[in-house]
């Protein structure tokens, strides 16, 4: 099934890039009956922003898995953005359902994908209109296909030696298992905030290498081989019939830019010891919600 929907998905990608368009005019798209206007076609339904819940896993065969990493991602097709929402997995807030606080990454290892997306949205005031997971081993080979030549980024001496990497401080190119531990590494005086950092430095190059490859029709063609072996990699809740007309917005509107924002924001937090918990941080939500709403250009 999924790789049917796939194949729909990069049909009708080809077939929208071969029309004709004009972003002034008003009639019915040619050659796609019931459209009202090119709008559905360029857009998609979700035309005013799509927002991904983005779940890395520390996948090693236990029955429950802890997220490593949460971002939520807003595609805002009209405005060719991306704009990234790291929220730091060592929030306290509130699970919904239990009664209880604990941490943010604690909600998927009670109740999965489900209760750590109704988490986010009960403490942060964020839409979710999908989720997306992804797992060490799908992160080590979607990195691969994506940049098979790898990512040039800044490794510190400190980077060097934990990853037990052969190369000296500075830029480096690396590949996927590289990657994986570059994103993961912790152990300098930024430690989790710093990992949040190279996550979204790291997505946001991986971002503009995939534009970069399907930007020609030599890419494009190649696209449906990528697609289905990316596939395998990612679990996500998103249907054909939500699937084809976002494909079809990306591919006719690749994002151009790509903000990035930390959640808890600087100075709305404090470093505490929780008994049940262990270290987290207290954060502020007020202010946290509201410098998510202002950076998506939403209003309360």
């Amino acid at each position: 099934m999924k790789k049917l929907l796939l194949i729909i998905c990069f049909t009708t990608l080809l077939t929208a890039c071969s029309l004709p368009f004009d972003n002034g005019a008003d009639e019915a798209a040619p050659g796609i009956p019931g459209t009202s206007g090119n709008e559905d076609i360029l857009y998609g339904q979700g035309a005013a922003g799509t927002t991904f819940l983005l779940i890395g896993i520390d996948s090693r065969g236990e029955a429950h898995s802890r997220s490593d990493a949460i971002l939520a991602a807003r595609y805002m097709p009209k405005e060719k953005e991306i704009k990234l929402i790291s929220l730091m997995r060592d929030s306290y807030v509130e699970i919904p359902g239990t009664g209880k606080r604990a941490k943010l990454n604690h909600a998927y290892y009670k109740g999965g994908k489900e209760l750590l997306k109704e988490t986010v949205e009960a403490n942060f005031g964020l839409k979710i209109d999908y989720t997306a997971i992804i797992d060490f081993k799908g992160f080590i080979a979607a990195a691969d296909l994506i940049a098979p030549e790898g990512l040039e980024l800044e490794v510190s001496k400190e980077m060097a030696e934990d990853m037990k990497l052969d190369m000296q401080p500075g830029k480096q190119t690396l590949h996927g298992e590289e990657l994986l531990s570059y994103v993961r590494f912790r152990h300098d005086g930024e430690s989790d905030f710093g990992r949040v950092e190279r996550q979204q430095e790291v997505l946001a190059a991986l971002k503009n290498k995939l534009t970069e490859r399907f930007s020609s029709i030599e890419g494009v063609l190649d696209f449906p081989a990528v697609v289905l072996e990316a596939a395998q990699y990612v679990e996500t809740d998103m249907d054909a019939d939500e699937a084809v007309p976002l494909a079809v917005s990306y591919l006719l509107n690749s994002a151009e830019n790509v903000q990035t924002l930390r959640i808890p924001v600087s100075d709305s937090f404090e470093n505490k010891l929780v008994e049940e918990a262990g270290a987290v941080l207290e954060i502020d939500l007020e202010e946290n919600k509201q410098a998510i709403q202002q950076f998506i250009g939403e209003k309360q």
